[in-house]
């Protein structure tokens, strides 16, 4: 049978390795949405004219290049601050989980 403490322990390990997981997938969803965005300014400064279209909701809206390579710009930085977040949260979490690796280890050797 499993100490109260162990199992505590055990569940405390399964919600960290859950939390790790899903800041994974989250930091993974960033890289894709920062290669679109990369994709679209790259695709702007290809373009010869000074309007393009935005697709806001369900209606598509023209607007100036340059306002729409600032506005992409702006939100890759948000993107980039939030994807320092997730690594550093990351970083934090598996630490704990490698602290907390030798009770594991001892507790499945009983």
């Amino acid at each position: 049978m499993v100490a109260e403490d162990d199992r505590k322990f055990l569940e405390q390990f399964q919600a960290l390795q859950q939390q790790l997981q899903a800041i994974l997938i989250q930091k993974e969803n960033l890289k894709l949405q920062t290669l679109e965005i990369d994709k679209a300014i790259e695709e702007l400064g290809t373009n010869k004219g000074t309007k393009a279209y935005k697709i806001v909701g369900p209606v598509m809206v023209q607007k100036d290049v340059k306002k729409l390579k600032a506005e992409l710009k702006e939100r890759k930085d948000n993107f980039d601050l939030r994807a320092k977040t997730f690594e550093k949260t990351e970083e934090r979490i598996t630490k704990r989980l490698k602290d907390m690796e030798p009770r594991l280890k001892k507790m499945m050797n009983q």
